[in-house]
């Protein structure tokens, strides 16, 4: 496993609001950094039935995040969420703030009715792109009109104990009076484990001759994982150039199979849906639900949680650091 998601407590009582909380990548590392979640918003039937199966006691609302109403959360400490990457990937047409799907105005509206301490949001690395930057700027100063200082950053999810590039931008606010730069989370002085060794006991979980084998050759961090959308058909590892770099690592990337390799398989095995979320960080027994597809986007779409902890760990510092301070003076 790549990182303990059982053997933690909570750092404090801080309380967060997710939006687009999907699967609950995000939200698992939210947990582990200390954060309780008050809410969290999906619009996702096989996504929310995934949160709840997980985590009985979370209260999961089912709705677009267009009508959702953040008035009766005002004051969480983390307001976070994964909002819509099509706007600004590199995949699609890139039409950022015209893309209907962009919900950056909603983010806005929510951080005005909440007024959390902090904020936090996961985007592609496309809204790092030149094109965007008036609209990056824009995001940063709607909310620092509001009182936050504003961050952005790149991060790796390899840089974090995690097998897989997967490149991802963080989108950091904080409340003018906790004082101080953001900490944002150093890289990992260990590094990522392989795609081989990740995975070798899953691959070799049925007897598969070859899996020793397989385990040499697949010696990197996997490639991002992509989850796809509902126009897309059914559950593969992503666009030619991504497969090309999975058979790289004698993995088939055409598509995602329902078990290991039989003991007497020939040629590259595809992976399972469970072994993808392990590449993303997730812990074993969690949970999908709904078809392979369904549950194969869930785990692609997904914030790797060991960087989602990394991040929020930062925030829960920062919140705790200012209210000990606090409480000092006082």
């Amino acid at each position: 496993m790549l990182f303990d998601f059982h053997h933690c407590s909570p750092i404090n009582s801080l309380t967060a609001v997710e939006l687009c909380a999907g699967a609950g990548g995000q939200a698992l590392g939210l947990e582990r950094a200390g954060f309780d979640h008050t809410a969290l918003v999906e619009i996702d039937a096989n996504c929310c039935n995934t949160l709840r199966a997980n985590r009985k006691q979370w209260n999961v609302l089912q709705q677009d995040l267009r009508a959702f109403d953040g008035s009766p959360y005002k004051g969480v400490d983390l307001l976070a969420g994964g909002l819509p990457c099509p706007p600004f990937s590199v995949a699609g047409k890139q039409l950022g703030d015209g893309d209907e799907r962009n919900l950056f105005p909603e983010g806005i509206r929510l951080v005005r009715e909440i007024r959390p301490k902090a904020v936090m949001i996961e985007n592609v690395r496309g809204i790092l792109d030149a094109v965007f930057q008036d609209y990056r700027c824009y995001i940063s100063g709607e909310i620092a009109s509001l009182g936050y200082r504003t961050d952005w950053r790149l991060l790796n999810a390899s840089d974090y104990g995690v097998p897989q590039l997967r490149p991802r931008v963080v989108f950091i606010a904080l409340r003018s009076d906790i004082p101080g730069p953001f900490p944002w989370p150093a890289p990992s002085l260990f590094s990522s484990q392989t795609v081989g060794d990740t995975l070798h006991d899953l691959i070799s979980s049925k007897g598969w001759g070859m899996a020793d084998d397989w385990r040499k050759r697949a010696n990197q961090v996997a490639p991002t994982v992509v989850g796809g959308s509902k126009k897309h058909g059914g559950p593969d590892l992503g666009p030619t150039r991504a497969k090309r770099a999975w058979a790289g690592l004698g993995v088939d990337g055409m598509g995602i199979a329902n078990e290991p390799p039989e003991a007497d398989f020939v040629g590259m095995p595809r992976l399972t849906v469970r072994m993808v979320a392990r590449l993303q960080g997730f812990p074993d027994d969690w949970q999908f639900t709904g078809s392979k597809t369904a549950s194969y986007r869930q785990v692609g779409n997904a914030f790797p949680p060991p960087v989602a902890a990394a991040v929020a760990g930062g925030i829960a510092a920062a919140l705790l650091r200012t209210a000990n301070t606090r409480l000092a003076v006082a």
